[in-house]
């Protein structure tokens, strides 16, 4: 059991001004002092790295130098990790509140990997409430089968499980690097805490129909290809009664 495990706490950004400072100070502010922040900037040319380097003397790792898209540069932070465990919160993103990391790691002990809920925000940082995919009470490789119920920002994980990224997929690389993760892991902790906020609109919304296709990829790849159509026969019923109930509320 590791007492006051080390987490890598790892930022990517690229051109983002707007909102690298307020995720940087979610993370740098934290009460848990156990925590290695590692930042990785793809050679920002809008004031980003200025805002940067105004928090360099508590960053562990910076990294500003030009890369091959989001997943190269999260592997970067991830080559640089020395922490038990890793969490990226990227830019825009926050980690949820300020006693959050001291919390999860107090869940219980000697977790493989810790999860919790998302809160979602706009770009103008108005709430928007819960994910429409709720943390599941119990977590495994299996639960993706229905969509990704846990975010990338929520999740907390033992960083000998992780492996990089692969590069092969440009939009929904997270989700094959969870699983991967997932896969070896016998103590998965919900933490039943809201634990990120997530800013709606990257680049898996931009690139939402090529980002489907990815997944649909990736999901099928670990559970099957006609168990997967038929999970997304649900999906897609799913969000259809959703919306609908949506909509009435909204009446």
């Amino acid at each position: 059991m590791t007492i006051n495990p080390k987490l890598s706490v790892i930022t990517v950004v690229y051109n983002n001004v707007k909102d690298i400072e307020r995720t940087m100070l979610s993370v740098l502010n934290q009460t848990y002092t156990n925590i290695e922040y590692i930042v990785i900037d793809g050679a920002s040319n809008d004031g980003t790295v200025e805002v940067i380097h105004k928090y360099k003397d508590r960053i562990a790792k910076l990294i500003s130098a030009q890369d091959q898209g989001i997943y190269d540069a999260m592997n970067k932070g991830l080559a640089l990790a020395t922490g038990d465990y890793v969490l990226f919160m990227n830019s825009g993103d926050e980690i949820y509140a300020l006693d959050t990391v001291a919390d999860v790691f107090s869940s219980a002990p000697s977790g493989d990997i810790y999860y919790g809920e998302t809160e979602m925000y706009d770009e103008n940082w108005n709430s928007l409430g819960q994910r429409r995919h709720t943390a599941p009470e119990h977590f495994d490789w299996h639960s993706f089968k229905f969509g990704m119920n846990v975010s990338h920002q929520a999740i907390y994980i033992k960083r000998s499980l992780t492996v990089p990224y692969d590069l092969h997929y440009k939009y929904s690389s997270d989700i094959d690097w969870i699983l991967k993760a997932a896969k070896k892991s016998s103590n998965i902790v919900n933490t039943h805490l809201y634990v990120a906020k997530y800013l709606v609109g990257g680049i898996s919304k931009k690139k939402h129909l090529a980002s489907l296709k990815e997944r649909f990829k990736i999901l099928s790849k670990y559970y099957g290809l006609i168990p997967n159509l038929l999970n997304h026969i649900f999906i897609a019923l799913n969000l259809i009664q959703y919306f609908i109930r949506h909509r009435r509320t909204n009446d």
